[in-house]
């Protein structure tokens, strides 16, 4: 329990909970069968008393592992630097005792000291390989002395821990218990502690969304300092070198990704719209079983192998059948062949959002159409499509969301060629691809060339922006009312 942030009384806590729960249900229902009316019901006073007993109480235990946490760690690194002869023998221990098993521990030299050390050194954090630290040093007297009051301290830390979450955790069972009666009102405590449960669910995702945000922001200020923003967003040479000197115009990139995107929706959206109303109005109940399974499942497919597809298939019927002969281009590599694949890993987004939402017009839209005297097709046209445009932007919004981000297909697909050229033959390069080139490899983090992937991914974060802007306008403009 304590990997996750819990103390030696989370056992008793939790047990004590779903004790306090049976008993508090118990007295709730002979309450009731005595004649009684509840204010709340049974149910409602067994989670009010498990909750009285479980949220406090752990809420104590994290604030005392917390302090711990701090206080212990402290104390080690700021006393065992002091006593270990160098920074490499230090980073060692600590390195050796955080992921090292006690069983390994116990057959090296000072076992037992080391042993006592692996419970509170395991917070430090390290990415260093496993070394045997026997070889390194011997344990001396200064250096058990720290081992040993670091795990004093942790043991009267542990000791508090389990008093007062034990403590907390009998208060607040006696408090629920005596709480329950004919008037208590436990359901709206209880109905207020899921709201918030649900509150703090959905605040994760904004959060996350913050964070993703704010990283981004943060390493695209640190390449501005390094390299004039002017340069990168009205630039249309793409030329990075490491060793300085580099051009870093997103244009090219940005061409290449609106491009691809492109012709990956002109395949997509008409064929995934016409798909998903011809299962929704014409397809039998039989064909519609079955095709749109089949139809879903090329949302199932690894985008890698749709990138294999392009680069061993359909990037060499293009060049052969199409470029070739044409005098255009003689690389299997193009924005065509990847802007086609990508349009076929597109259809099943468009196709079976698209049918859920014209599924979803009310029924009594297509009856009254047919009482007026208008035909299926002047029915689909006139009244379903109006009604479902909020639904079918959405689907094609969220496949160009995922055109826009798609990298292996790209990579694959359409080479790496960061250019400005209208050739659907030629290769080019997306964002999505640059941003893997600049991280990958052993690279330098704090230079420009390595830091413009964040400058790149926040340049897609905009452009994701402003398509959901443009769709709500979209929505808003063209969407139909109805009573």
């Amino acid at each position: 329990f304590k990997r996750f942030g819990m103390g030696p009384s989370f056992p008793i806590i939790l047990l004590l909970a779903i004790f306090v729960f049976f008993i508090g249900k118990s007295k709730a229902r002979r309450l009731r069968s005595s004649g009684n009316y509840l204010h709340s019901s049974e149910s409602h006073h067994a989670w009010f008393a498990a909750a009285s007993v479980f949220f406090p109480a752990v809420l104590i235990s994290l604030c005392i592992n917390i302090f711990e946490f701090s206080a212990v760690t402290k104390y080690v690194t700021t006393v065992g630097a002091e006593l270990f002869t160098s920074d490499a023998e230090f980073s060692l221990l600590r390195e050796y005792v955080t992921s090292t098993a006690a069983e390994v521990v116990r057959d090296l030299s000072g076992g037992a000291v080391l042993s006592a050390l692996f419970g509170t050194l395991s917070y430090l954090l390290s990415g260093l390989e496993q070394t045997s630290v026997s070889a390194v040093f011997e344990p001396s007297s200064p250096r058990e002395e720290l081992i040993r009051q670091a795990s004093e301290n942790r043991l009267r830390f542990n000791l508090i821990e389990l008093c007062l979450g034990t403590l907390v955790a009998l208060i607040g069972a006696v408090y629920a218990l005596r709480r329950i009666r004919v008037k208590s009102n436990a359901r709206e405590p209880v109905e207020l502690l899921i709201r918030v449960g649900l509150a703090l669910c959905s605040l994760i995702a904004v959060l996350t969304t913050l964070g993703i945000v704010a990283s981004l922001l943060f390493e695209t200020f640190s390449f501005a300092r390094m390299y004039p923003i002017k340069d990168f967003l009205f630039g249309t040479i793409w030329n990075p070198q490491f060793s300085g000197g580099s051009d870093l115009g997103i244009l090219p990139l940005l061409w290449g990704t609106l491009y691809i995107s492109f012709i990956a929706l002109l395949f997509s959206v008409p064929i995934g719209l016409f798909s998903a109303i011809y299962l929704s109005e014409y397809a039998s109940h039989p064909v519609r079983s079955v095709a749109k399974p089949l139809l879903e499942l090329l949302a199932g497919i690894p985008t890698i192998v749709y990138g294999l597809f392009a680069l061993m298939t359909v990037g060499p019927l293009i060049r052969d059948y199409l470029a070739q002969p044409m005098g255009l281009g003689s690389s299997a590599n193009s924005v065509l062949a990847a802007g086609a694949v990508m349009g076929i890993m597109l259809i099943p987004f468009v196709s079976s959002l698209s049918d859920d939402i014209i599924n979803a017009v009310p029924q009594s839209l297509r009856d009254g159409s047919y009482g007026l005297g208008a035909t299926k097709s002047e029915t689909i046209q006139k009244v379903i499509l109006p009604a479902a445009l909020p639904g079918i932007v959405g689907a094609i919004l969220l496949a160009t969301s995922r055109a826009i981000g798609e990298t292996m297909i790209v990579v694959l697909g359409a080479g790496a060629a960061a250019k400005i050229s209208g050739n659907p033959f030629e290769g080019m390069a997306t964002i999505t691809a640059k941003i893997v080139n600049q991280l990958t490899g052993d690279t330098e983090f704090e230079s420009p060339e390595t830091l413009v992937a964040f400058a790149l991914g926040l340049s897609l974060f905009f452009i994701t922006l402003g398509l959901n802007v443009l769709a709500l306008r979209i929505v808003r403009k063209y969407r139909e009312q109805y009573d």
